[in-house]
């Protein structure tokens, strides 16, 4: 972690703009001293903070690649293999995690991939999606309704672990989210679903979406998929599964056991970006039934319109940008410069490192493990008050050489130690 003080950039650089070009000597002269100097290090192996950004000299080339063919695959006709390969790479994906065939391109229907920015981005375009299917289902029921009235009846569902951009997604939708308390596990479960579900229908409100994490952020504990899924079903509501960090772990199959219940998902996300060695950003996103948010999101222009129409995905109308980069290089180089095989190990390296530290920590009377490590995180402390492990965490952050974030579960502070970097070994 870099030593310096909000605002230390503007005096290292001139006030406006040069009127004469400058030699590339100057320029990466510069990157040492303005910018690397303010640089926190995420691929360092003493990173610690977080989840794993990913990083590789294949996902690089490839997308240099795409910044020099510099194409903006928003409709087919922009650039054929943008969509094209995007379409075939979300499935090569998708058979390597083991989704249902029914979330992919070739199985004929109308499903696919995608891929978004990130997850977050993922959480709100499912949202909107599953806002439009209601919006008709409900119309169809009650032509006197307004839309302002129908809105304020929706209520959407997600664990109190869930991430921040959950939330968030409901702000941006318009609609209420209720952060559900897990169960001692911090897993939400089925029941706890339907309790809330049925006390909201109760009040006169519609129920219509519901997020399932599969790992999350403060300590990466997995919702009850399987049950969760049940309750969707019965009552037909979008269930989305968020599973951003450890949905890369799937490629690994000793870990599917924590996705039981998938093929009763709507849409599943999880971004390569974290774990899986493909650079920022690419988060994989399938659809069952784009078409909710094809419609959702559809403005037609006559400028955007083209021959093919119907033949391809058109992107733009899956997504919130219209501008999309060529993103499935990246995935494609990774994939196979590396083969299944290279990447599952990496992801087996890091969950034994992570079962490592653990075994240091439990071995050790002074700490305590405060959740049961399943990936590549581990959420520890030292016994005792949450202020000497404030303290702890002030003096291994405050040297810059190890960066690690602090988590709070039901007011038990603790340390969160991932494992993030290709470079981290057992030394």
């Amino acid at each position: 972690v870099p030593s310096v003080k909000p605002g230390y950039l503007r005096p290292l650089v001139p006030e406006q703009a040069p009127q004469q070009p400058e030699p590339w000597t100057a320029v990466m002269a510069d990157i040492e001293r303005v910018v690397m100097s303010g640089v926190t290090h995420w691929h360092s192996p003493r990173f610690h903070a977080y989840f794993p950004t990913a990083n590789s000299y294949p996902a690089i080339v490839a997308d240099m690649l795409s910044g020099a063919i510099a194409c903006i695959g928003f409709t087919w006709i922009a650039s054929p293999a943008c969509t094209e390969l995007e379409v075939v790479m979300l499935d090569w994906l998708g058979q390597m995690l083991g989704l249902p065939e029914q979330f992919l391109a070739r199985s004929g229907g109308e499903a696919g991939g995608v891929i978004q920015g990130t997850a977050s981005e993922a959480t709100l375009v499912a949202l909107l999606g599953a806002k439009a299917r209601i919006m008709q289902r409900v119309k169809e029921q009650h032509p006197e309704w307004t839309d302002t009235e129908i809105i304020s009846k929706l209520v959407a569902y997600c664990n109190k672990q869930a991430h921040s951009s959950v939330e968030r997604a409901g702000l941006l939708g318009g609609v209420k989210m209720r952060a559900l308390k897990p169960d001692n596990k911090r897993r939400l479960r089925g029941d706890i679903l339907q309790e809330a579900m049925d006390e909201d229908i109760n009040k006169g409100l519609i129920p219509f979406y519901v997020v399932a994490t599969l790992g999350t952020t403060s300590s990466c504990t997995f919702d009850a998929l399987d049950e969760i899924g049940d309750v969707c079903m019965s009552r037909n509501i979008w269930l989305h599964v968020d599973a951003a960090y450890a949905g890369s772990a799937f490629i690994c199959p000793e870990y599917r056991y924590l996705m039981k219940g998938v093929e009763k998902a709507d849409s599943f996300n999880f971004n390569p970006h974290k774990w899986m060695l493909v650079n920022f950003d690419c988060s994989a996103m399938w659809l069952k039934q784009p078409r909710w948010i094809v419609d959702a999101f559809n403005v037609d222009p006559l400028y955007l319109k083209h021959d093919q129409q119907g033949s391809a995905p058109d992107y733009r109308h899956w997504q919130i940008p219209l501008g999309r980069r060529f993103r499935a290089l990246k995935l494609w180089f990774v994939l196979r410069l590396y083969g299944v095989e290279n990447l599952q190990k990496h992801i087996r390296k890091h969950i034994a490192l992570a079962h490592l530290f653990e075994k240091l920590c439990t071995s050790d009377e002074r700490f305590e493990i405060v959740e049961e490590v399943t990936m590549g995180l581990v959420c520890f402390r030292l016994k005792g008050s949450n202020e000497i492990n404030e303290e702890l965490l002030r003096r291994i952050n405050g040297r810059g050489k190890i960066h690690l974030v602090p988590s709070k579960i039901d007011d038990v502070y603790f340390l969160r130690l991932a494992i993030c970097s290709r470079f981290s070994e057992e030394s």
